[in-house]
């Protein structure tokens, strides 16, 4: 079912048709992923999905030198930021750039805002505070943890999270317990990332959403995401 939704999208024309099947991403977020790699870092590949950066600093050559991460949201919603206890391990300078859509038509969304940070390790090391490295090992084990069923540990994990320090910390934790994965996941609230990480930008539509002066192609089909249980 993934391939043949790969398929379709490559099928659209839209953008480049060099994908990496069977990762677990949205189709809008790899669309996204994919036309920043053919457009500014040289048609870049990861070699695997579990690697540091979706873009490496060897890839990106005329836009600082830095490791890119590409994400993709819902305008209004929260940024998904990924593995909790990786993402807290950042310890180097990144681009972060973020595509914010909305579902125009039951089969496309358009890209309504795009905004494109340098995060520095002291602003990551704040929006963490006072949040540690072994608070998050601590709520990751009971995540983890094959001896509680699904529902008590859902039930103690959120128990946690509802607690300092993590309700003193920006970014937010997000576990997700299913019966497909135990994981400890992090995000940006909308309004968070426009605060701390895009101070002077606005949060409102854009007319002509931008990466580097280069326009964003304005919509590509994608029905809206089916969520499982969490």
């Amino acid at each position: 079912m993934k391939h043949l939704l790969i398929l379709l999208i490559v099928c659209s024309g839209i953008f480049p048709a060099t994908f990496i099947l069977g990762r677990e991403v949205q189709s809008h977020g790899l669309l996204f992923e994919q036309w920043l790699r053919e457009t500014f870092f040289g048609g870049y590949q990861p070699g695997s999905h579990t690697q540091k950066w979706d873009i490496p600093a060897t890839a990106n050559l005329d836009h600082g030198r830095l490791p890119v991460n590409p994400k993709a949201a819902k305008h209004g919603s929260m940024v998904g930021l990924g593995d909790a206890l990786r993402q807290f391990e950042i310890d180097e300078s990144f681009l972060l750039i973020v595509g914010f859509w909305e579902q125009t038509t039951p089969t496309e969304k358009r890209w309504t805002n795009i905004q494109t940070v340098t995060v520095t390790p002291e602003i990551w090391r704040k929006l963490w505070s006072p949040v540690t490295f072994e608070d998050l090992k601590k709520l990751d084990s009971v995540i983890r943890d094959k001896s509680l069923s699904l529902e008590e540990a859902r039930k103690r994990a959120q128990s946690i999270k509802m607690k300092s320090p993590f309700t003193n910390a920006v970014i937010q934790v997000n576990p997700k317990l299913d019966s497909s994965q135990r994981r400890l996941q992090c995000s940006l609230r909308f309004s968070d990332f426009f605060l701390h990480l895009a101070p002077k930008a606005s949060s409102q539509r854009q007319p002509i959403p931008q990466v580097f002066g280069v326009s964003v192609p304005a919509t590509f089909e994608s029905a809206p995401r089916k969520l499982g249980p969490d």
